[in-house]
């Protein structure tokens, strides 16, 4: 029987055939900035100095949008495709390169992977109100994170304890009865100030566009940053979450969805499943440290941990295919899970000198490990009218365990980077060793299957930095990416593994905030699992084929008008298979890809105090089926917002702010896992947030 695991399944399918102030305002004054990042080296390295393409978000960025996650605050940014199961939010669904088998595990907070379970429903999400940052790395970077996709990873950073006292309080409402309330607290503890603290909290909830589901979400973060001596610090964090009520997650037939099925099409709100028989309950706990210690002006060491911990309980009645004319075929999904998971890395750096060169070295060594115990039942149920639904149906005959499992994962690896600098020139080099142990054990026959694996990855890149602020780079990097499935024997496959050449120049001009970045790439990955008959057992012999150009800008064009743009060519294609889709393009990967947004601030007369942005989003060219037998059509969305500092009229701290995004209620499919399985895309959302910063 069909079985649509969220995660696994998406994964599957497309990997088998394939400060607390407003400083928005401080932002928008022109000024010399240095723009760095640390995801794509963990040292901090000048946007312009890095030789790999990488896009960083700040929150001010995503809240001016109104993104409400973290897949929605990339909607913008090159590279990325954040709408693979359209007005889903119970998943970060992250599409890096038309790459979409990393989508769920390529997350990493704070330096450390999220450790979730792409093989079950026990997949992490943090709520982006918590974060400062998000960092996109696009392309191979397993040299320093081990596992992950060739597409890239998605670098979270916590907002963290601060030195000056500050704070905030947020409440929200809006359409589909949308209702948040936050509070972010920070500041010293001591006279000394050798103490600080941070309270973050965060309560809401909505109805969704699919008749009774709900969404609901309780987070709280306490931090506490000591610096211990001048040269040792240590920050303790917890990250506490609850999601009483997780969202939709479901899909309906092309026919009916794209295209019309006996002259009608199903509503872009249709509900295929019971609310008795409907619920999706996380909880996620996190606690860890960060700990460093600079013996001098060159040598720095730095320890990081964090524990998770999981418990999802899921029930889920889901249509699936025609039973006839307008009826849906529907079946019962449920699961019972529980995971545990630990992530350490310990850093070495020093910034030493060597002749003319200059060099930046950094040793490491990380362990990562998770257990998680599954159960999974199914069962089936009556058909439903897609398009005249009526509700209130019970299963037909039990429901039954299907799955009572362990999965196991342990990875450790050591690394070394070097980052030199001679004159204008910036040679990075970096290698890495892992040790990968899988074991996924079926609880009832005490059956295993194993994969115990070691894998070597590198990275080369060159850059010249001009003094004007241009730096044309070339880069070669590598990753590999354990699966899920099992060959003849039962065993778990090697690894895929994937190579990248990239070229590119990025600019920023001198004396600005501007950057502006082309990039083009090839990425090849080796060992897809595939096979020729559906019955038949897998075999790594698949390979998938990405290349394509990225163009991004973010620019002040005058001292109140600011702009983002970015363009996205990704053609990724099943370069070799066995199922019979050898020389098809992808599912869940736009062709084309562009956006613009544009915020205007007024600072004079009777509009001063007032910011207005509105946005384009387009994606062309998605592939609705593995077979390429059909297409989504190509859809555009615009986003609009507004703003208002009260501080004009005498609220000082007081700022309102109207998001409205798809404003024109666009109906659409976002995209398709296949022809029984298409997403609808969000209809229009309003909310109006009100803040107050002291």
């Amino acid at each position: 029987m069909f079985r649509p695991t969220p995660l696994a399944l998406a994964i599957a399918l497309a990997t088998s055939g394939t400060a607390l102030t407003t400083q928005a305002q401080q932002t928008e004054q022109l000024g010399t900035v240095t723009v760095t990042g640390t995801a794509a080296t963990k040292t901090e390295t000048p946007f312009n100095e890095t030789p790999q393409a990488t896009s960083r978000v700040e929150r001010d960025d995503w809240e001016e949008k109104g993104a409400e996650t973290v897949q929605r605050a990339l909607n913008y940014t090159a590279g990325v495709y954040a709408n693979q199961v359209g007005a889903s939010n119970r998943y970060d669904y992250i599409v890096m390169r038309g790459f979409s088998d990393g989508s769920l595990s390529n997350t990493f907070l704070d330096g450390l992977k999220l450790m979730g379970d792409a093989n079950s429903y026990s997949s992490l999400v943090i709520d982006p109100y918590f974060l400062d940052n998000i960092e996109v790395v696009k392309g191979p970077a397993s040299v320093l994170y081990g596992r992950a996709s060739p597409g890239g990873l998605v670098s979270m950073t916590s907002k963290r304890p601060e030195f000056e006292d500050s704070g905030e309080i947020r409440i929200g409402v809006g359409n589909n009865d949308q209702r948040s309330a936050a509070f972010d607290l920070t500041g010293p503890l001591d006279d000394e100030r050798r103490v600080a603290f941070r309270l973050t909290g965060k309560a809401s909830a909505a109805d969704t566009q699919f008749g009774p589901i709900e969404e609901e979400r309780y987070a709280f973060a306490p931090q506490l940053t000591w610096d211990i001596t001048d040269a040792t610090s240590l920050t303790l964090h917890a990250y506490l979450q609850k999601d009483p009520e997780g969202g939709y997650h479901s899909g309906v037939p092309y026919e009916g969805a794209v295209e019309s099925r006996n002259g009608r099409k199903i509503d872009n709100n249709f509900f295929d499943g019971e609310d008795d028989y409907d619920k999706f309950e996380r909880t996620q706990r996190m606690v860890g440290y960060d700990l460093e210690h600079r013996f001098n002006d060159d040598w720095t060491a730095r320890q990081k941990l964090l524990y998770l911990n999981t418990d999802v309980h899921m029930d889920q009645v889901y249509g699936f295919g025609w039973a006839n004319d307008t009826e849906l075929n529907r079946y019962y999904a449920g699961a019972e899970e529980s995971m545990d998971a630990w992530t350490l890395d310990n850093q070495l750096q020093a910034e030493l000198k060597t002749g003319a060169v200059d060099h930046t070295l950094l040793f490491g060594a990380d362990y990562q490990r998770r257990e998680n115990d599954v159960v999974w039942t199914s069962g089936s149920f009556p058909t439903i009218d897609a398009f005249n639904p009526e509700y209130g149906a019970d299963p037909i005959g039990d429901i039954a365990t299907t799955n009572d499992e362990r999965h196991e994962l342990t990875q450790t690896g050591v690394y070394i980077q070097d980052q030199m600098a001679v004159g204008n020139w910036r040679l990075s080099l970096g290698g890495r060793y892992d040790w990968v142990d899988i074991e996924n054990t079926d609880k009832g026959t005490g059956d295993t299957s194993n994969l115990d694996d070691t894998q070597f990855s590198g990275r080369a890149g060159l850059l010249y930095a001009f003094d004007n602020g241009v730096s044309p780079y070339i880069s070669y990097s590598t990753a590999f990416t354990p699966t899920s499935f099992i060959d003849e024997n039962g065993d778990l496959l090697k690894p895929m593994e994937g190579q990248q050449l990239e070229t590119g120049v990025k600019y920023q001009p001198n004396g600005t905030q501007d950057r502006y970045s082309l990039a083009l790439f090839h990425i090849d990955q080796e060992n897809v699992a595939t096979k020729e008959q559906p019955s038949d057992p897998y075999e790594a012999i698949g390979e998938i084929e990405s290349q394509g150009v990225e163009l991004e800008a973010h620019t002040q064009l005058t001292d109140n008008l600011r702009l983002q743009a970015s363009y996205s060519f990704t053609d990724i294609t099943y370069a070799q298979s066995d199922d019979g889709n050898e020389g098809n393009r992808a599912i869940y990967a736009p062709r084309h890809q562009a956006s613009v947004w544009g915020h205007y601030r007024f600072d004079g007369g009777t509009l001063s105090g007032l910011g207005a942005g509105l946005g384009v989003r387009y994606r062309a060219d998605i592939q609705a089926d593995r077979a390429n037998t059909e297409q989504v059509p190509d859809y555009t969305l615009v986003d609009a917002a507004l703003s208002y500092d009260f501080a004009n009229v005498g609220l000082k701290g007081v700022t309102g702010r109207l998001n409205v995004n798809n404003l024109l209620d666009k109906e659409y499919v976002a995209s398709c896992n296949s022809l029984q399985y298409c997403y609808f895309g969000a209809e229009r959302s309003v909310k109006a947030t009100v803040s107050y910063a002291f």
